[in-house]
């Protein structure tokens, strides 16, 4: 289902901090990040080798998408993969706005999303939902902290809200310098503890359903087998453009780390 938080246009080393949590069925084939694509359409991100999408990617000039399912109890068996959505920014030289705009004319075609797109070079971001249904909404983020889950932008969820809380403390923290991307992965991403019953969204699916999908950090045994957080993203984009993009994945049953590194192409 995932879960990203980020902060935006208001750090004085990063243009962005991002942090994202894919939670998937450990069994579906997965690539972990890494360059793939050609030519000037190099992307790098993980790819869902079921349906050849990706649910984070960022791109040399500057492009950066990534996405969230929205939680409800019957999506529809024949939509399409969702993990395009970020590929139709990322294979493409329109603006957030403009291919956001293209997008919600048919967004009726998609189970529910959250996906926000990210031009770094003209500091532009924007998000868009397709649920409720038949209403797409489009926003422009805002520079601050934002954390994105299973429902709205900033919605607030027992996980949203403590995600918040927990950045801009670890934010305070560390004050105005760089920061060990491995130390915020492993400080925010893996709070494995599930939200009072009694506060749960209603979204239509089962309330022990709800519960397990509660945490941050999600994982659970299945009549399907093992379900939750497989992969945790971080990526810094300096001002200056130099990027990280760190991985921790599950890979045989192990997990494992790497980072990898750029620098944007164009001035930001």
């Amino acid at each position: 289902m995932c879960i990203a938080a980020w902060i935006w246009q208001s750090h004085p080393v990063y243009q962005l901090l991002l942090l994202l949590n894919r939670d998937e069925y450990h069994s579906r084939p997965t690539k972990p990040v890494e360059w793939w694509g050609e030519g000037e359409e190099n992307i790098l991100g993980g790819r869902d080798e079921l349906a050849g999408g990706t649910w984070l990617g960022c791109t040399r000039d500057g492009r950066l998408a990534f996405l969230t399912n929205v939680r409800e109890a019957s999506p529809h068996p024949n939509a399409k993969s969702r993990g395009e959505l970020p590929l139709r920014f990322l294979e493409n030289k329109q603006s957030p706005l403009a291919c956001a705009t293209e997008i919600a004319k048919e967004a009726d075609k998609y189970n529910g999303f959250n996906l926000v797109l990210t031009d770094l070079c003209s500091k532009s971001m924007v998000y868009i939902s397709n649920r409720p249904k038949g209403e797409p909404v489009i926003q422009i983020v805002p520079p601050g902290l934002h954390v994105l889950s299973n429902a709205k932008l900033d919605a607030p969820w027992p996980k949203v809200q403590r995600l918040d809380k927990n950045f801009g403390e670890f934010l305070r923290r560390h004050g105005e310098g760089e920061i060990p991307l491995e130390l915020m992965v492993q400080e925010l991403m893996t709070n494995s503890d599930k939200a009072d019953r009694a506060l749960l969204p209603d979204t239509g699916c089962n309330p022990d359903w709800e519960y397990e999908l509660s945490p941050i950090f999600v994982d659970i045994d299945t009549k399907l087998g093992r379900y939750g957080t497989r992969s945790i993203a971080a990526i810094s984009v300096k001002q200056c453009g130099e990027v990280s993009f760190h991985e921790r994945y599950i890979e045989s049953c192990m997990w494992k780390e790497h980072l990898i590194q750029f620098g944007i192409e164009k001035v930001l």
